[in-house]
């Protein structure tokens, strides 16, 4: 008899940080013993800034989740094999259940051949290949970053690399985690609740309403100062920087109440307006960053 999937109790909470859900899902885990679930990582065109971003992770730290929650089987930058070995490791996951996590668009111009990944079997395997691959077979499929979410910077005018984004590409369900880069308790979070809990609830855009559920502007520090209409003249000044350009009333994550760099600091705190990097039309249709 199949075992009714638990729904995760705080979803529904504006200020869920990615450590309740890992709690939550490690009890789950400890209740229902099962292998841990297998995940690929593949970099396509993009910067590799969502990895860099995940080895960032404090809440929890990316060693739990790669010892705790998953077991990575394939990430070019991450995995100990090298060249034939580790592209035959990709290749025997996939006949096994696991998370799909695509980072950076997908380059479809002459076949994709302007984004080579892998060497096997004295052939070329292209990132679009590989992300074809492996995005029929998985379990889940996640579009880590606004590149793999949208096609972002990689997708920008005039996209010279036929860049399409992951949804776009694979034409299935896909779970995106825009930003760029996408911040690390947005990544471990959903994966946790994938594990535990299954599929999150998601706004049109497939995004989990968890992590982007509020727009910046909702949860900004200088609100009030856009509430009685006072407004900034220049970078640097203390006051609401709508008027300079600041993409916050657009821009749908929890930055304000989440914060980066190990919670104590985000850019409109930092006296830089927001550029709406997480959003579907960055970098193209949110500049200029900053106007005067």
């Amino acid at each position: 008899m199949k075992k009714k999937q638990r729904r995760c109790p705080i979803l529904d909470s504006k200020d869920i940080t990615a450590r309740k859900i890992i709690d939550l899902s490690i009890e789950e885990i400890r209740n229902t013993p099962q292998n841990r679930i297998n995940l690929i990582w593949l970099e396509a065109t993009g910067c590799s800034g969502n990895i860099i971003s995940l080895l960032n992770a404090e809440n929890p730290d990316a060693a739990f989740l790669l010892q705790q929650l998953v077991t990575l089987r394939y990430n070019n930058s991450l995995m100990e094999a090298q060249g034939e070995e580790a592209f035959s490791q990709f290749l025997d996951t996939l006949d096994t259940e696991f998370i799909l996590c695509v980072e950076g668009a997908v380059s479809t111009k002459y076949e994709g051949r302007c984004n080579i990944i892998a060497r096997h079997n004295g052939n070329w395997v292209t990132a679009m290949e590989a992300v074809r691959m492996a995005g029929e077979r998985a379990k889940y499929v996640l579009a880590v970053g606004t590149c793999a979410s949208y096609g972002g910077i990689s997708a920008a005018r005039p996209n010279p690399s036929l860049c399409e984004n992951v949804p776009q590409f694979l034409k299935r369900e896909v779970i995106r985690v825009p930003g760029c880069p996408s911040h690390p308790d947005w990544v471990v979070g959903t994966i946790a609740n994938l594990i535990a809990f299954g599929m999150p609830e998601l706004d049109e855009q497939g995004r989990p309403l968890i992590f982007y559920g509020i727009t910046i502007h909702d949860r900004c520090t200088r609100r009030s100062f856009f509430d009685r209409g006072i407004f900034a003249s220049r970078p640097g000044d203390p006051e609401c920087m709508f008027k300079l350009g600041c993409r916050g009333p657009v821009t749908r994550t929890d930055c304000p109440v989440r914060q980066w760099n190990g919670y104590v600091n985000w850019p409109i705190e930092d006296n830089t307006p927001c550029i709406g990097c997480a959003g579907e039309r960055f970098p193209d249709g949110m500049e200029p960053f900053i106007r005067f």
